[in-house]
Order: C-alpha cells, then structure tokens, then sequence
C-alpha cells in the first residue's frame, strides 16, 4: 500500500507524544531538565554527522545563508508562532500550556522529523517500489523521541504529524518526478544543510541561542536548487 510508511510514521508520533503527556506527570522538573539536556547533545550529535557528509560546504553556507535571509523576510518563524497558539486556543482552550511552549514544541519536532534523508529517501522508496522498511524505522526513531519531546515540551509535539504527513506524502506521490531531480548527489547536500539546522535544534533546546528555527527552513528547498544548477 503506497503511502504506509508515512501512516505508521505519523501514528508514531500521535502515539509518542500521548504517552509522553502521561509520563510527564511522574517526570520531577530536574530529571526533564536533564533528559532535555541529554537529548539536546544527542540532536546536534545526529546534526554534525549529517553537516559533514557535504563535499560541497560552500554550497550549504550558501544554502543556510540565502534560506536564512528568505525565512526572515516570511516571518515563517512568527507565523508558525501564531499558527500553534492559534491551534492550542482552540483544542486547548484555557486550560493549555503557555503558546511559546507549545509552538516551540511543534516547530523543534517537525523541523527534525521531516529534516534529513530517512524522510526523503524513505518516501520516494515507499512511491517507487512500496518498500515500507526505511519510514518503519523512522516511525520507530520518531516515536521514541516524541515520548521525550511532549514530556518536556507538550501537545504542541502531537500536532507536527501533520507536516510530516503533507511532508512525507508528497514526496511519495511525486516520486516518479522526484527521482530525476533528486540525484544522490543532490540528497548528499540537502541532507547535509538538513544537519546543520538539526544542529541549530540541539542549540536551541541546550537553551544556548534563541535561534529562530523556522526561519532557517528555506535553505532545504534552496540547498536543491544551487545543487541542482552547480553539482
């Protein structure tokens, strides 16, 4: 069934993300703190083996650089912002979290579960040949850190299955158009810009710079094009 792999993908999340809201109960704000923490290096871990994979880093300077600046010009960070309070208003009503929390939350896991090459790769074997396998693992990875995610920063994780469902799924049902565009040359540098802004992740979640994540999304689509015009 075409499309599977992002369906256990998303359920995964959905999944992980209830079972992080009951631990967080038995969760002491120390221990959050710490696993928050250790997580945080673990990301940026994940980050710098996915930077390095680039031969090409001026084309990813290029690419954070240019898609930095065009994600500023959108305010793709304030409105996202806006979106995810807009959304706890409504299924949360009074009762919710503060809206930074809960937009942190949905934009720091969307950014890492739809960033990197399981997601692409995994979606355009899912459409070309129905192989399930590379989105299975994914599914497993991406719940296991939804747990840890809505225990520290709430229902705001649950709602990134969204993009990552329109994220995925579209990939898989371009994936005859895709596979022409998306070379592994082109993959090897887009997954390496993907690492440098799973990077920024790890930063922001150590509480170490107050970078704007979202605004810094751009330079994935900008990293194929100067691959696809200088590679």
């Amino acid at each position: 069934m075409t499309g599977l792999g992002t369906m256990v993908n998303c359920a995964a999340i959905v999944a992980g993300c209830a079972v992080g809201l009951i631990l967080k109960k038995g969760f002491p704000e120390k221990w959050q703190e710490t696993i928050m923490y250790g997580v945080a290096l673990c990301i940026f871990l994940i980050g710098v083996e996915m930077a390095q994979k680039s031969q090409n880093v001026v084309l990813v300077i290029a690419s954070v650089v240019i898609g930095s600046i065009i994600g500023e010009m959108l305010e793709i960070q304030e409105k996202l912002n806006a979106f995810g309070a807009w959304v706890e208003k409504k299924l949360l009503g009074d009762r919710g979290q503060d809206a930074g929390s809960f937009g942190r939350g949905f934009i720091s896991a969307s950014l890492i579960f739809c960033i990197g090459a399981m997601a692409i790769v995994g979606s355009i074997e899912d459409g070309l040949t129905g192989n399930h396998q590379i989105l299975f693992a994914k599914a497993m990875l991406d719940g296991i850190l939804s747990i840890i995610f809505a225990a520290n920063m709430g229902a705001g994780v649950g709602l990134s299955a969204v993009p990552v469902g329109l994220y995925q799924g579209s990939i898989t049902m371009l994936a005859s158009w895709m596979q022409n565009l998306l070379t592994p040359e082109i993959i090897r540098e887009v997954s390496a810009a993907g690492g440098v802004l799973i990077m920024a992740i790890g930063v922001v979640q150590a509480k170490l710079l107050p970078i704007r994540l979202a605004n810094q999304i751009p330079a994935l689509p900008v990293a194929i094009l100067l691959a696809k015009l200088f590679l």
